[in-house]
């Protein structure tokens, strides 16, 4: 890390211990970096959660809000309430950025990989309550990411295993898959999809194309902040890890992410990345303003607000 100077770290499962350790192993991340890094975590609920009990509470998965058939408000302050105590756990870990909110909008002949990571089929609901998700970590002084933009709702395959083609037409895109990205687009942080969009660009996937980028994700959707890719050692894009770099960076993207721990490979990553400079870095710095001290708040009252909403909505 001290000779690579990344811009941050992303944690997994690997490397979560305990609340002793994990604040042990952050502080020593920042140690090797600046005092202001910022940490990553995977912190969704459900399926995907790196921090899980004993230590830490267990969350449900973003579906589950919805399926309780609560009103639209009652809802979205679950949402809210469920990423403020998310918040509350990584702070006191020492942990500042979350994947989440995921903004996908899944349509019914998708692959499962999406699923009840998503806060509802209908777009506009899943603008609705990912906003307050992202609210309810703001609120906590963690910083949110929305993905997979520009959409990963229609994919019939698992972009960690294989590279998705989506066919839809342009119109069909703009109606749906684009709506929570667009309605979420002043958010800090965005995360690309590794998907084939052949209405746009037939040949690449998202994350390593100048049209999706440009024409899409900063024109169409309207998004201004950090753009970071998804994970480039997942298995749907091809190629040497410098090269996947590169193509992303040149592609537009602000920040290439990788994520399983190789160290050669990380290497490469960073060599093919280059320097955080110009437009990139500005929004790095934009992002990373937007990472303030928590507002008050009290865990056991959330805790018990969220707990017995659960339990009765159940």
């Amino acid at each position: 890390m001290r000779d690579a100077r990344p811009w941050g770290a992303i944690l997994f499962k690997r490397n979560v211990e305990s609340p002793a350790q994990l604040r042990a192993l952050t502080s020593d991340i920042r140690e090797q970096l600046s005092a202001d890094a910022p940490i990553l975590i995977d912190q969704e609920g459900g399926r995907v959660q790196r921090m899980r009990p004993p230590h830490w509470r267990s969350y449900p998965p973003a579906a589950a809000f919805e399926r309780l058939g609560l009103d639209e408000p009652a809802t979205a302050r679950l949402a809210w309430l469920g990423a403020r105590l998310i918040a509350h756990e990584l702070r006191d870990a020492g942990v500042d950025v979350d994947c989440l909110p995921v903004l996908d909008a899944p349509v019914e002949s998708a692959h499962d990989v999406i699923g009840d990571r998503a806060y509802s089929r209908d777009p506009e609901k899943a603008a609705r309550f990912g906003r307050a998700a992202a609210e309810g970590l703001l609120a906590g002084g963690v910083l949110p990411v929305i993905k997979h933009v520009p959409g990963h709702g229609r994919a019939r395959a698992d972009s960690h295993l294989e590279l998705p083609v989506v066919e839809a037409t342009l119109a069909e895109l703009e109606m749906r898959d684009f709506v929570p990205f667009r309605a979420n687009a002043d958010l800090p942080l965005a995360m690309t999809a590794h998907v084939v969009f052949t209405a746009i660009d037939g040949g690449l996937p998202g994350t390593l194309s100048k049209i999706v980028v440009e024409q899409i994700i900063r024109g169409k959707i309207g998004f201004d902040g950090l753009l970071m890719t998804d994970d480039l050692s997942m298995k749907a894009l091809s190629g040497g890890f410098r090269e996947r770099a590169e193509a992303a960076i040149g592609a537009g993207c602000d920040m290439a992410l990788h994520c399983n721990g190789d160290l050669a490979e990380a290497r490469a990553v960073a060599e093919g990345a280059g320097e955080l400079t110009g437009r990139a870095l500005e929004r790095a710095r934009a992002a990373l303003a937007k990472r303030v001290a928590p507002r008050d708040f009290d865990p056991v009252d959330g805790a018990r607000e969220f707990d017995g909403a659960l339990a009765m909505a159940a």
